[in-house]
């Protein structure tokens, strides 16, 4: 199940970069990540009940969840739509791995989890990786003149994103399941973003083209219902160090959806840094090697 769960999680987030893409032009970032989440908490909701696995909560879990619909289903996406404004979705993907090491210093700081070598390891790995592996595409980045406030933003939504990852451990702790919090932090999320939007004055305009309702769709059901409920139950299961990485594959995912759709052509520093996050990855789940020794072991 672990196995699946992470698998699950590389491949569907790891497409939905893309989405964000196609979700940027016609409607204010802030509107967008408004509509994919409200769509999102109108099909979690009724799906947890129908299901019978919403769980009884405390008004201490529904702070939390308060918290983690604003670091998970908000903030840390408006941040990323904000940023593709201006920056490339593989320089974003490449900021986003970052949260293998943000979730290593959260832990530290929140639960005193001391993280071990390799988890620093693999993470440095990956980001390294990633780097070599859309190095063309950021030396164009630079030739333009890269926006450093929206470099800044994407690592701000990283941060959120760690936090989030942080809460999810908390409900692991006191047994509440993904469904559950998932489901009422959606909510949250939601309500979050619509006080953003009164505030702030954003009009809630529309896009009738299919690939902006396409992607809408993929990113509230696939994306955003079984993509974080298959993510955070891997933090259940295994941890947020160890779930995190999954983040540093997600560019791989693209990469090669680039290269079917779009012509992406393998260079030297390509194969070099998919060869690195492979390793990296392999380091911090301590994959079992032919003959038989862990590459590594957390």
């Amino acid at each position: 199940m672990t196995q699946f769960l992470y698998l699950s999680t590389v491949l569907i987030w790891g497409t939905t970069w893309i989405a964000i893409h196609w979700q940027l032009g016609e409607v204010a970032p802030l509107a967008s990540v408004f509509y994919r989440f409200a769509l999102a908490a109108a099909i979690m909701l009724p799906l947890v009940v129908l299901s019978r696995r919403l769980q009884p909560t405390t008004k201490q879990d529904h702070g939390f969840m308060v918290l983690q619909g604003m670091c998970l289903f908000s903030l840390n996406f408006v941040c990323f739509y904000t940023a593709g404004l201006a920056i490339s979705s593989g320089l974003l993907s490449v900021i986003f791995s970052a949260s293998t090491l943000f979730n290593a210093l959260n832990n530290r700081i929140f639960w005193g989890e001391k993280p071990t070598r390799a988890v620093f390891g693999a993470g440095i790995l990956g980001i390294i990786g990633l780097s070599l592996m859309f190095w063309p595409e950021l030396a164009a980045d630079s030739d333009r003149g890269v926006d450093f406030g929206s470099i800044g933003l994407a690592f701000l939504g990283t941060f959120f994103f760690s936090l989030g990852n942080m809460i999810s451990v908390r409900h692991n702790k006191k047994g509440l399941k993904p469904f559950t919090s998932n489901a009422y932090a959606m909510i949250y999320g939601t309500l979050f973003l619509a006080a953003l939007l009164f505030i702030t004055s954003t009009p809630l305009t529309w896009d009738t083209r299919p690939q902006y309702l396409g992607s809408l769709f993929y990113l509230a059901i696939i994306g955003t219902v079984a993509g974080f409920t298959a993510y955070l139950s891997l933090v259940g299961r295994i941890g947020a160090n160890k779930a995190a990485y999954a983040t540093v594959m997600f560019p791989v995912v693209a990469l090669a959806l680039s290269t079917v759709f779009e012509g992406y052509v393998w260079t030297l520093s390509s194969v070099s840094g998919l060869v690195l996050v492979l390793l990296g990855n392999g380091l911090i789940l301590g994959l079992q090697l032919p003959f038989g020794r862990r590459i590594g072991k957390i």
